[in-house]
């Protein structure tokens, strides 16, 4: 055997090493989570219920979806709650990033303060929210008042993005967290060489050297925010309510597969958000430019 073919042989053995290194992720990959987005988009041109498919409907599911105003009114609820929390939660991540990662003393403490509520149960959170915005509750034993504030139409879904503004802005600490502690120091000694203030500093140095950090915090907070669904469903029981106030498209989604037991239907609203959250992640790349590049 010629050098050459000793060499090609070596590759094509590594080559199938590494392939098969991947072949197990790989498989478990498209089990779970490609067969079943494919598995959807094939129930969803069905009428299918609880014994299976009742026959082919084509594009009926998604023609009685354009016309459904219960689901456009879970779209508004879903686009207006994205709009307020994400750049919310952003904002606060990244000002409790600077803060912890300044040389203050017991900066280790608060890390993890901050970060506590991003590690406690959602639905834990949830609960306790609802006694102390409850109509006999702590805040308004403290404000003066009798408002149920999950209960009122006018300010349940603002409580639930109030509450989930707070809880996850932990994470998107620890992103922007990493993200300031990889940027060099030369810059700062620079902008200090030119005595550039420290909004001047952080607004033309700091904020543009984190725009990977931005692309990644936007899109994870953007998926989070349009698929919320466990706070809308324990403030509501499940309903949505107060006059579909809290009514999000996951929430809406549940109710139309485990409800009204009319998975066909609910596996294209299942699609059309599938392609919603694709569409807008895809915008966001073509905003913030690619994330490695700073």
């Amino acid at each position: 055997m010629s050098g050459l073919e000793t060499l090609r042989s070596a590759k094509l053995r590594e080559a199938l090493v590494g392939y098969g290194f991947v072949a197990l992720p790989m498989l478990v990959f498209f089990a779970l989570f490609i067969y079943p987005i494919g598995y959807a988009v094939f129930i969803s041109f069905h009428d299918w219920g609880v014994f299976g498919s009742q026959g082919w409907v084509g594009l009926a599911n998604y023609e009685e979806l354009w016309h459904d105003d219960i689901f456009w009114k879970a779209i508004r609820n879903t686009v207006y709650y994205t709009v307020i929390v994400v750049p919310a939660q952003m904002a606060l991540g990244l000002f409790v990033a600077l803060v912890v990662n300044a040389a203050i003393r017991g900066r280790t403490f608060f890390r993890a303060a901050f970060y506590f509520p991003s590690l406690t149960s959602s639905a834990a959170i949830t609960a306790i929210a609802v006694y102390i915005l409850s109509a006999d509750g702590l805040l308004n034993a403290i404000v003066g008042g009798n408002r149920s504030w999950f209960g009122d139409s006018d300010t349940a879904l603002q409580s639930i993005m109030a509450l989930n503004a707070w809880t996850t802005s932990g994470t998107m600490m620890i992103f922007y967290l990493a993200a300031l502690q990889s940027i060099p120091t030369d810059v700062y000694e620079a902008a200090a060489i030119d005595s550039a203030s420290r909004w001047r500093t952080f607004w033309k140095v700091t904020f543009p050297l984190l725009k990977p950090a931005h692309f990644f915090v936007a899109v994870v907070s953007v998926i989070g925010a349009l698929k919320v669904f466990d706070q809308a469903f324990i403030v509501s029981n499940g309903s949505g309510g107060p006059n579909y106030a809290t009514l999000t498209a996951v929430l809406y989604l549940y109710r139309t597969a485990i409800a009204d037991i009319r998975f066909g239907y609910a596996a294209a609203i299942g699609v059309a958000l599938f392609a919603g959250i694709f569409l807008i992640t895809l915008l966001q790349r073509l905003l913030f430019g690619r994330p490695e590049t700073a």
